[in-house]
This record gives C-alpha cells, sequence and structure tokens, in this order.
C-alpha cells in the first residue's frame, strides 16, 4: 500500500517553481522513516521533529546515523521525509510558502535561502548560534555563511555541506597516453583533452557533463562556462543576453563537446549519472561539483585513488567555480524550533563530521562548510587529493562577480531571483534538446531569449 500526503493548496504569490540543483537526485521513489511518514501521518509537537531533506547519499548516512547519535542522546525523534531533488523542492516550496508546518526542518540551498528569508518563510538563526557557543558559527567558510544570509544580514540557515565545482580526470588514462593535465586548464584544452582520450578503454568517453534538463543539472555547468566565455544571462539594466555572440558561443561548445566525446544518453544524464560513470570507469573526465570527489575516493570506488583533480576550467575569467551548499531551514511556522535548532546543531556540527568519518570514512565527511574540518589531520590524509582544491574553489568563488561585465544580483550557476527556477528549466529543455540534436543551438537560444526576455520585462528599469 502506497502511503499519500496531503498536499497544500498552491500559493500563487510564491516564486515560480523551484526545480533541482547540484546534488545526487538518485531515486525514484519516496523514502521515509518511519515507513508512512507522508505529509499526514507526521508527528507533530512533543520530541518529535519533521524533516524534509534530498536523497544525496550523504543525506542518507545522515539518516543512518540519526537515531542512534542524535535521538538517543537528546531524546528527540526525527521523521525523515526523503525525496529526490526535483521532487523534494517542489514539496518544500509549497509548505513553505502557505507555512503549512507540516516540516519543522528542510534542505534548502544558497539559492532559495535568501529569497525564502525575504518573503519571511525562514526563522533567523542568529539567536541560537549565538547562545550555542559549542557551534562556532565563525567556523563556517565565509563565502558559504554570506550566502545563507538574508538582505538584513541575519543567517537562516546552516550548511550541510558546501562545494564549489572543478574538472576530475583519470591519472592512469592520461599517463597511458601520454597526456598531461594543465595546472590550471581552459576550456580548449580540455575540449583537445576530450577528443585524445575518447575511447581509450572500451566504452571509455572523453568527458562527462551534464545534458538532463534542470536549472540546476544541465543549467548550473553551463552557465559556469557562459561565464567565462564572458556571457551572462542578464546585464546590469536587466536586458536579457541569452542572444549575445558569448552567450552563443559558451553554449555551442557546450553542446558541441558533450555531443562529440561526451557520455551516451548525454541529454538525460545529469549527477547521478555522470558520478556513475566516472566511478565506473566510463569516462576520462568530469566536471561538476567538488562534492563528487568524495563518492570516487571512497573505499568501495572502482577508481580511488586514480583521479587528478584541478580547478574549473576558464577562459576570460581568473576563476569559474560555482559556489552551492545544501543547507538546513527552519520553517517559520515551524512548532519545534528549538528542537530543530538542536538537530541542526548537530547536523552540521563538528562533532558529526567527526562521526562520519569514523563510521563512513573521511573522505565522505560532509565538508565545503568549516575551515576547523580541513585542519583535521584524518580528513586532510583521506581527502588529500582533492581537499585543497575544493577549499580554494570555494573560497575564490564570486557570487557577485562572476563573469566580465556587472551583473543586476549576485548568483555564479543561477540568478538569484525567483523566477529563475522557472526559466532555467525551460531553457534547459531547449538546450538538452539541442544535445539531444532535436533542434539546433542557434533555435534553441531564439527560444530561450525569448523566455529570458519576459523576465527583463519585470525588472528591466527597476531595482530588484
Amino acid at each position: 500500500m502506497r502511503c499519500r500526503s496531503r498536499e497544500p493548496s498552491r500559493n500563487p504569490r510564491r516564486p515560480r517553481r523551484i526545480r533541482a540543483v547540484t546534488a545526487t537526485a538518485t531515486a525514484g521513489v519516496l523514502l521515509t522513516l518511519p515507513a508512512c511518514a507522508g505529509a499526514g501521518a507526521l508527528g507533530q509537537g512533543g520530541d518529535t521533529i519533521n524533516v524534509l531533506m534530498v536523497n544525496n547519499p550523504q543525506m542518507l548516512e545522515l539518516r543512518k546515523l540519526t537515531a542512534k547519535h542524535f535521538t538517543e542522546e537528546t531524546g528527540i525523534k526525527v521523521n525523515f521525509t526523503v525525496l529526490p531533488e526535483n521532487d523534494v523542492r517542489d514539496k518544500i516550496s509549497q509548505d513553505f510558502a502557505n507555512q503549512a508546518g507540516q516540516y519543522d526542518v528542510a534542505t534548502l540551498s544558497n539559492y532559495e535561502t535568501p529569497i525564502f528569508a525575504k518573503n519571511e518563510w525562514l526563522r533567523p538563526m542568529d539567536g541560537y548560534t549565538r547562545r550555542d557557543k559549542k557551534f562556532d558559527q565563525q567556523d563556517i567558510l565565509r563565502p558559504v555563511r554570506e550566502s545563507l544570509s538574508g538582505e538584513d544580514g541575519k543567517v537562516y540557515a546552516q550548511p550541510f555541506y558546501g562545494e564549489s565545482s572543478f574538472l576530475m580526470y583519470r591519472k592512469d588514462i592520461f599517463a597511458k597516453e601520454g597526456l598531461k593535465m594543465p595546472e590550471r586548464p581552459t576550456w580548449p584544452q580540455v575540449a583537445e583533452l576530450a577528443a585524445k582520450v575518447d575511447g581509450s578503454e572500451r566504452g571509455m568517453k572523453g568527458i562527462c557533463l551534464r545534458g538532463l534538463p534542470g536549472w540546476g543539472e544541465l543549467i548550473a555547468p553551463l552557465t559556469t562556462v557562459v561565464n567565462t566565455f564572458g556571457g551572462t544571462w542578464f546585464d546590469k539594466d536587466w536586458n536579457a543576453r541569452l542572444s549575445d555572440p558569448a552567450f552563443k558561443k559558451a553554449t555551442k561548445f557546450y553542446v558541441d563537446l558533450v555531443r562529440k566525446h561526451g557520455e551516451s544518453g548525454a541529454a538525460q544524464s545529469g549527477y547521478a549519472e555522470c558520478l556513475n560513470n566516472m566511478t565506473q570507469g566510463k569516462t576520462a573526465m568530469w566536471y561538476d561539483a567538488t562534492a563528487g570527489a568524495g563518492s570516487l575516493e571512497g573505499a568501495k570506488s572502482k577508481v580511488k585513488g586514480k583521479i587528478g583533480y584541478v580547478p574549473a576550467p576558464t577562459l576570460r575569467t581568473e576563476s569559474s567555480g560555482w559556489l552551492y551548499s545544501w543547507a538546513w531551514g527552519i520553517q517559520k511556522a515551524s512548532r519545534n524550533p528549538d528542537k530543530a535548532w538542536k538537530f541542526i546543531s548537530w547536523a552540521s556540527g563538528k562533532e558529526y563530521e567527526k562521526l562520519v568519518g569514523k563510521e563512513f570514512g573521511w573522505a565522505n565527511v560532509p565538508a565545503g562548510k568549516r575551515a576547523s574540518t580541513y585542519e583535521l589531520p584524518e580528513y586532510k590524509e583521506a581527502a588529500g587529493a582533492f581537499h585543497e582544491v575544493t577549499r580554494k574553489a570555494i573560497s575564490q568563488a564570486r557570487p557577485r562577480d562572476p563573469g566580465v561585465q556587472p551583473r543586476p544580483t549576485m548568483g555564479i550557476q543561477f540568478v538569484d531571483i525567483p523566477e529563475f527556477a522557472d526559466l532555467g528549466t525551460k531553457v534547459s529543455q531547449e538546450i538538452s534538446a539541442a544535445i539531444a540534436g532535436r533542434q539546433s543551438v542557434e533555435t534553441a537560444l531564439r527560444k530561450s531569449q525569448a523566455l529570458a526576455q519576459e523576465v527583463s520585462d519585470e525588472y528591466e528599469g527597476r531595482g530588484r
């Protein structure tokens, strides 16, 4: 029997539908603990909190650890509702927009957090962090900390992990082919290398790049390419710029690269599929989230120790890595905010990272958020291949200035406005169709420019 949740009514004033970003979307079914903990069955009040979260691997590890290491210590039971990324974002936006209060805590990103805070859907956490000295708010890396703050300067979410993006490649394959990866590669160099390593082993492709529709799937890496090629979604006056030469050049480069030397079925490949391809030895390079390195270097990975890591490829900018965080937010309508904070303090605290290192291996630690993590000897040893590249990528991320021209708002792999979730998803569908060979890049961008112009008309000539 399938458990059904009662969906709250849609609020016409809420931001347009929020879709996938950079975490893993590996399952297509609702995972809950307990088995039928849908919204209508969730416990409320007392010593129970309800947490709605994305189903990426590190979140699933947290779920396994909670009963023994959090509930036994605090007496607070946690009902988890775990969903694939596309689905969890829709459900979060519905529940928080309506302030239904069915979930005390939800996983948010640094895209939603400032928007939700402005709409007064989240509880500020400054009071909690002042009282909870053990949590050590100043230990949170500044770029991540600032990205989870509102316009009022208050903190509205705490990171579970932080990430940027970088290029991962098979050192053994490059050595076999007599190739050397530049310390700071450009995208043209990456394209040349992809052609040379394509077919190095039976069934191996040169590179894996996301082609799956979604504003946080295909659009996330593509927008970093657009930025460093000199393009932008909107100029400082909110004029849509998807038909500009730089945007066209970047998009055609991306589509051509993945069509010529990318994975099979690229138009349906996202983070999860590329991670699997790299882990299984089906691709020689992968440009994506720094969070993927933990899985590649995990104890069960077939490619552990064989991967090299270099900064995100560039062309016209000094750096091009994105900035992203899966974080915990407390719904303003929560009836258990103090208990919700205790859970967040545990799940994002220093001791939790040590617990993960002990239970699942130090390469699996949800890092990228705390400066102290990079001082832990065990983590430095286990993550030696990628931890410093990751830390530098996060510290060098420039969300307010990611390209070569002034922007009207912040964001590297997204534009920090509510409308971008809908716009980015629609544009991604057009570009994914070009990857699939169903239309040209020129046609895809002509349609996309018209979509972006609709948003431009709403913002042009006025502040955000």
